[in-house]
């Protein structure tokens, strides 16, 4: 590796190169949400007069992680929170030849919109570089100062975050030989939920052409008369009046804290809306809001009246999801089949229906077999679906149903198992605690990264559109458009 300098329209920046790839890391998007900008909308950035250091990451939003039994999630959310004030920031790769009018990449990281950041070796874009696509990962604010709508404070910070990284991106990739005009936004998880809404949002229009939601769709957002009820326990939790004012006084430790003590499954919080529905699932408390500027509509209802229509959309699922969450624990063979009942019966009307639907009651199948087959659809697949089958433009779903071999063969096709492959990074998360286990299939790598390598080029997929009556889902691992029909949770969410 060598450092490499560019001249930029805001000022002089030094990265990393080598022959294929030349990298610029923790290059600032607007200034540091700190003091008074704290529970601000995003302030763009100033031109610099020194050269810039863009050879290391630097900082992230505040955010601590938890502990997950056996499993290297280094690889998937990095080593944590890095301190400092200067952290709506942003990562580039390109390539290192010497041209212009590279196609663009923006990625938004997931972790519940409360962990994570743009730093998580899974994500690196060097593959996409190397591939001819400038590839850019963003940070953005988390948990109570990105998606606690408190009264007085602007909503939704955090995608305000990502639209203000977009602009960014707009304006000056054409500074690393980016096209502005060419430029596909994607995402996991919370990141694909991000997008997701982004697509539907009036400030992100003409920000982007094409979209990629992985694991995500526009399901997961709250009326923010709801989302109130957390604010206020946030607020109790921190002893602080539940005010813009009070919030003020509270330090970034003490809202980490309270972060984790609402997001025990222990603490009593109801976050249903009118019809007994909690859209998140308790995955996570803290979500985007709908109803607001950024949001003036929950975005399934956007889509419906034609918004995002412009734009080209690649979304899809894993096919066992919530392994994740519930195999490296070992609560999938713990839970019976009163406890399924309770923790669903928690977030969705007809709970016993819902399991029963998926085989509790079955000689062959467990209960929590079956909560896990549940909340996969619940959760993930079937609200994926229903993006496509409202969103009014172009639109292609896939599935990814490669089964790691890790935890004993039952981590499967789990949330977040596509990332190493799309990213082309399976080296980062092979071996005894990772994801994907001793030996993944690096030719199945190489084959999705480069269907994500050619929308982004040019938007060409190997497979036909999703509709309502064809419902053409591509199976990634096998290379095969198949026709699906309708799941059970069909009859049990909108």
């Amino acid at each position: 590796m060598r450092t490499v300098e560019l001249q930029t329209a805001l000022g002089r920046l030094r990265g990393i190169a080598d022959n294929q790839v030349q990298s610029f890391l923790g290059v600032p998007y607007a200034k540091p949400p700190v003091q008074e900008r704290r529970f601000a909308a995003p302030q763009p950035i100033e031109p610099w007069s020194d050269v810039r250091d863009a050879t290391v990451p630097g900082p992230n939003a505040p955010h601590r992680l938890n502990d997950f039994s056996g499993l290297d999630t280094v690889p998937l959310v990095g080593e944590g929170w890095i301190k400092g004030d200067d952290y709506l920031t942003l990562n580039i790769w390109r390539p290192a030849a010497e041209s212009s009018g590279f196609p663009v990449m923006v990625f938004i990281h997931g972790g519940g919109f409360v962990v994570g950041s743009k730093d998580a070796p899974v994500q690196n874009g060097r593959g996409f570089a190397r591939d001819g696509v400038i590839c850019v990962s963003i940070n953005y604010r988390l948990g109570v100062e990105g998606f606690l709508p408190i009264p007085g404070v602007p909503t939704n910070l955090g995608l305000r975050d990502q639209i203000c990284a977009l602009e960014w991106v707009r304006e000056y990739i054409a500074d690393y030989g980016g096209d502005p005009s060419n430029i596909t936004v994607f995402g996991e998880s919370a990141g694909a939920m991000s997008v997701a809404n982004l697509i539907t949002s009036p400030m992100a229009k003409d920000l982007f052409q094409r979209a990629i939601v992985q694991s995500g769709h526009g399901a997961m957002t709250r009326d923010i008369d709801v989302a109130q009820r957390l604010v206020r326990k946030v607020a109790k939790f921190l002893n602080v009046p539940a005010t813009k004012a009070g919030f003020e006084t509270a330090s970034i430790e003490a809202c980490l804290d309270a972060v984790q003590k609402v997001s025990q499954p222990t603490t009593l919080l109801d976050l249903r809306n009118r019809d007994g529905r909690d859209p998140v699932f308790g995955i996570s408390r803290f979500v985007p809001v709908h109803g607001d500027d950024v949001l003036p509509q929950q975005p399934l209802e956007a889509l419906k009246q034609g918004v995002g229509a412009d734009i080209d959309v690649l979304i899809g699922t894993n096919a066992e999801e919530m392994n994740l969450y519930l195999v490296p624990t070992g609560m999938r063979d713990k839970v019976g089949g009163l406890l399924a009942t309770y923790v669903l019966s928690k977030s969705l009307p007809k709970a016993r229906e819902v399991l029963k639907a998926y085989g509790l009651k079955s000689k062959d199948k467990k209960a929590g077999q079956a909560l896990v087959d549940a909340m996969t659809d619940l959760v993930f697949r079937w609200p994926a679906r229903r993006f496509a089958e409202e969103h009014r433009g172009r639109t292609h779903l896939y599935e990814f149903g490669w089964r790691s071999p890790a935890f004993r063969n039952q981590l499967g096709a789990s949330h977040g198992m596509e990332l190493p492959f799309v990213f082309d990074t399976l080296a980062i998360t092979t071996g005894p605690k990772g994801m994907t286990g001793e030996k993944p299939p690096q030719d199945l790598a190489q084959r999705v990264h480069g269907i994500w390598v050619d929308f982004a080029k040019n938007g060409t997929l190997p497979w036909d559109e999703f509709s309502r009556v064809g419902r053409q889902v591509y199976q990634l691992e096998i290379g095969e458009a198949v026709e699906e029909p309708a799941m059970p949770a069909a009859d049990f969410l909108p």
